[in-house]
């Protein structure tokens, strides 16, 4: 590609035939809106998922399913068909050809506001009827396994999804589902005795509502509409269905989405009326901006691998193209309310098509809708550090800035003292998950906690996300005065929690060197009632260290002098011996080993504190060969990180080998729905941590220094743009072992560059 611009056009996805079902869909989507697409039996269908809907029981519904029929209908058996992902303008193109009949569908999103809209061309007329389809058109209980979706998961109590309201008007269809006052907000409250401080808390699930209006140029309802019960894969539904007026050669649908806490239902209602007339007013201008926002996103960044050579059944060829096709994925929610969801983001679809035993609704996910996993979240968004994607991680921070506040009140309410205390399986307003927290419990256990053998004092994983936050400022400059309340309270909590339990068990807070005692405490949900825990002493040093550097311009001198003192309470790393070699110990102590990770390896991912470049690198390297613990847990599906780990400690084969496992096809018709895995389909953390590797084999930076090719194979060709700290961009083309191409901005920046892995530069 040498003198080439890198487009991401050459990994367009093209079907030549209709999908079998929901399970062989297409993303497409913009803004905060995903759609599956797929075409099947002459029908064109897409799902509609939007962030920030939760109904009453924590569930992330989808908004809707839309079928479009066209009479006469190109798409009919003996059609010839293809339906290409056009990722370099962001829309799914459908095109059918029966006889003289030709239909060219596009399918689109406006980025900048919540609207869908399908566009039909066709060479005669045709007449086209839309259909809204809901299976949520009577109250229904979940049952069994299909309460994993909401935040009951196997708490034995009633779980009922309430039924939405439907209604054909002259204008459309308008569908939309209020929640009622009493959700699953108030149980969590009453469940973990915060009742006398409920009035402070933050309750975003009382009134949010969610829906919108189907309508389009021409179509009115159908007369004869009378929603009998159909069926699609497993579960009942109903049909609101418009048609055109008359038959014409061109067709527009629109689906206008809106979602706001509200204090009545007419509030929403104007505020969907606005939506709906911006964009009319708006028109061609939509779109022009749209396709100006995907053009800009795929200039920001790439990897292009063996790119001058396609070849969809090289495994290399593969990662290449899905790197690509999951970071599309991840664009669709740039301006989402909620941060991409790990188990599925908005591209889910229904699960019997995931596991034939559940005959579950298309809502269902499982690990919840409106739950958070920390440790799962962060391998989503710390790809957008070195894809330069900084503006589109403002989800992911804001998820914890909104809800800093609960976790404040619970640490003053249950213990008395100052900082935030964020669990893991968080429900999204900053309280521990219903039923993770435990329902069963003893009488005098501490209800700050929850009564969970993984989960038990497991809350440094709020240390990642003050950690990529910090990262964001150290690569782009930015102002991050917003963050850092949130950043200095969750450092505080450890500061003062762990002092807090020191002072109620001895007369002295601190051990005799005058350092914390982090116990009990948990080293990612492995090793836990951890005394010291390596994952809480590389979040403190990290962050801490990170705080102290900020720019005196921004930063009073009495908070730095505050941060110098708490750093200096942090205690060492742990390290032990394995098979004969001094490796980093997951903890100082531990009671039991309870899951799969290996967070002895958390100061190598993502901390940085062992790597290319750095001292010491050979005590990680030998953390991972040698530690037999880590070695049991190796794994490269869903949320392991061991490709990550291996870039990073310059592990070349087992590098390129992982990420291969990681990237390569899923072996599903849309080849980067990875999963389940540990989670869901499609499994985000799988993709994310992928895409990490792969950028981590390819450039690592330590202070100033920038290394390329670190642990990358020489033989993989590819041609790539990635961004580095201090508003840096590196892009280049390896091509046969040698550097042909190497462009830095800023040209200051060339000289902290450092090439490895014996590759040639002309």
């Amino acid at each position: 590609m040498i003198g080439q611009v890198f487009s991401p056009e050459i990994y367009n996805l093209k079907w030549k035939s209709q999908s079998a079902h929901s399970g062989e869909s297409m993303p497409c989507g913009g803004g905060d809106i995903g759609l599956n697409v797929w075409v099947e039996k002459g029908d064109i269908l897409f799902y509609m998922s939007r962030s920030g809907a939760f109904d009453e029981n924590n569930v992330f519904p989808k908004l809707g399913r839309v079928r479009i029929k066209l009479y006469p209908n190109p798409f009919d058996a003996g059609s010839t068909f293809e339906q290409e992902l056009k990722l370099k303008e962001g829309y799914v193109q459908i095109i059918g050809k029966k006889g003289t009949l030709q239909a060219n569908v596009k399918i689109w999103v406006d980025v900048f506001r919540p609207v869908v809209q399908v566009d039909v061309n066709s060479s005669t007329k045709v007449q086209m009827v839309a259909a809204y389809e809901s299976w949520r058109t009577q109250d229904r209980e979940l049952k069994g396994l299909e309460k994993n979706s909401s935040s009951f998961k196997w708490v034995k109590e009633k779980a009922i999804v309430f039924k939405d309201s439907i209604q054909a008007t002259k204008n459309g269809v308008l569908f939309y589902h209020r929640n009622r006052d009493a959700t699953i907000f108030d149980k969590v409250v009453s469940q973990q005795k915060l009742d006398v401080v409920k009035e402070h808390l933050w309750n975003p699930l009382k009134g949010l509502t969610y829906g919108g209006l189907m309508a389009g140029a021409n179509m009115v309802p159908v007369e004869s509409n009378t929603q009998a019960f159909e069926k699609y894969a497993s579960i009942d539904f109903q049909s609101f269905k418009l048609k055109s007026k008359k038959a014409s050669r061109d067709h527009r649908l629109n689906v206008y989405l809106h979602i706001d806490q509200t204090e009545d239902i007419d509030q929403w209602k104007k505020g969907l009326e606005k939506i709906q007339s911006e964009s009319q007013i708006a028109g061609n201008e939509a779109r022009q901006k749209t396709l100006d926002w995907w053009k800009q996103y795929w200039e920001k960044s790439h990897i292009a691998l063996n790119a001058t050579m396609p070849d969809s059944n090289s495994a290399v060829w593969q990662v290449g193209r899905n790197y690509q096709l999951f970071r599309y994925m991840l664009g669709c929610n740039a301006f989402g309310t909620l941060p991409t969801k790990f188990n599925g983001g908005l591209f889910t679809y229904d699960p019997v098509f995931v596991d034939s035993s559940y005959k579950f609704s298309p809502d269902h996910r499982n690990w919840g809708g409106g739950t958070f996993t920390a440790q799962n979240q962060r391998l989503v968004y710390g790809p957008m550090l070195k894809s330069g994607d900084f503006e589109w991680m403002k989800p992911q921070f804001e998820f914890y800035q909104k809800a800093l506040g609960n976790a404040e009140i619970r640490t003053k309410h249950y213990w008395g003292h100052g900082g935030a205390s964020f669990t893991e399986q968080m429900e999204f307003f900053g309280l521990p998950n219903y039923a993770e927290y435990g329902s069963k419990r003893p009488a005098d256990f501490d209800p700050g906690l929850e009564f969970n053998p993984w989960l038990e004092y497991l809350w440094d994983t709020s240390l990642e996300f003050c950690f990529m936050i910090l990262e964001k400022h150290r690569f782009t400059g930015g102002d991050i005065s917003r963050y850092l309340p949130l950043i200095e309270s969750c450092v505080d909590f450890f500061d003062e929690h762990y002092q807090y339990l020191a002072g109620k068990r001895s007369a002295k807070t601190l051990d005799q060197h005058g350092k914390l005692v982090l116990f009990p405490g948990s080293a990612a949900e492995t090793y836990k009632m951890a005394y010291n825990s390596t994952t809480t002493v590389a979040g403190l040093i990290s962050v801490l260290d990170r705080l102290i550097m900020l720019p005196s311009q921004n930063i009073k001198e009495v908070k730095r002098v505050k941060w110098i003192a708490q750093r200096k309470r942090i205690p060492p790393f742990s390290f032990r011996e394995m098979q004969g070699h001094k490796t980093i110990a997951p903890a100082q102590a531990w009671e039991r080993i309870q899951n799969t990770e290996i967070p002895q390896l958390y100061p190598v991912y993502p901390f940085g504190m062992y790597g290319i470049g750095q001292p010491d690198l050979d005590v990680a390297v030998n953390t991972w060969k040698y530690d037999t613990e880590a070695i049991k847990n190796r794994n490269y599906t869903s949320w392991h990180q061991d490709n990550i780990f291996c870039a990073r400690l310059g592990l070349t084969e087992e590098a390129a080998a992982l990420t291969i496992k990681k990237l390569q096809d899923s072996g599903r018709r849309f080849p980067a729905f990875w999963g389940p895995g540990h989670d869901w389909v499609p499994d985000h953390n799988w993709g994310g941590s992928g895409m990490i590797g792969l950028q981590e084999m390819l450039i690592q930076t330590v202070t100033d220094s920038i290394y390329l090719f670190p642990a990358w194979p020489k033989e993989w060709n590819v041609d790539f743009k990635l961004h580095a700290p201090y508003q840096t961009i590196v892009e280049g083309e390896l091509k046969n072992g040698t550097l042909v191409r190497l462009l830095v901005t800023p040209e200051s920046r060339r000289k902290d560059i450092v090439i490895l892995n014996n590759v040639k530069f002309e």
